[in-house]
């Protein structure tokens, strides 16, 4: 679920709004006493006016949620280094806004000019792993599927330069938007898209 976007809102309607608040995944919690885990300000934003301190005061709340496309306006999707990798022998990345509704299934990387993709891994989460990577200024393709359709998206261009750093953030040239097919025609018209938090 990371890189993820959903809309969630709690479910006690003396102290909290209708519209709830649109979260990205970032992360994975062993905790297994709640569904997410959101900043003091996100929670809070889940109240109606003026309720935000006693509904902070409740702590864990029960909530409902569904997936929702994120939206990033303007932005294309980037790759940021991984702290993890160690220039020429090590690579781990990220990508980050990843519009739409879409999930990224496998990633290739290759050295710019050449038709040799080598296979990335996904480590843990977002992230993906490669040992000895290619040498050289780096382009990555990647299928990202939306719902059951799955399709390749290539960064043509060169993504990481040769010299790339860990922690260097680096423009893929890629906006996505596609969004799943609901088989569910009504679904975001009624409450029946929203999944309780057990």
């Amino acid at each position: 679920g990371c890189s993820a976007c959903y809309q969630i809102r709690c479910t006690d309607p003396k102290l909290c709004n209708k519209s709830g608040a649109t979260i990205v995944v970032a992360d994975f919690t062993q905790n297994n006493q709640t569904d997410f885990v959101v900043s003091r300000s996100t929670f809070s934003s889940l109240a109606i006016a003026k309720k935000g301190p006693r509904l902070l005061k409740s702590g864990i709340i029960d909530i409902e949620y569904k997936r929702v496309p994120c939206e990033y306006k303007g932005q294309n999707m980037v790759v940021k280094v991984d702290q993890s990798s160690q220039y020429p022998y090590y690579l781990a990345v990220q990508f980050l806004y990843q519009g739409g509704q879409t999930e990224i299934v496998n990633v290739d990387v290759a050295q710019v000019g050449t038709s040799e993709w080598h296979y990335m891994t996904r480590n843990h989460g977002a992230v993906w792993d490669i040992e000895k990577p290619p040498g050289g200024a780096l382009q990555f393709r990647f299928v990202v599927t939306s719902g059951y359709d799955g399709k390749w998206l290539w960064a043509k261009k060169s993504v990481l330069p040769s010299d790339w750093k860990s922690g260097g953030v680096y423009d893929t040239g890629i906006q996505i938007s596609d969004v799943a097919r609901d088989i569910c025609n009504a679904c975001d018209d009624n409450d029946s898209a929203w999944a309780e938090s057990p």
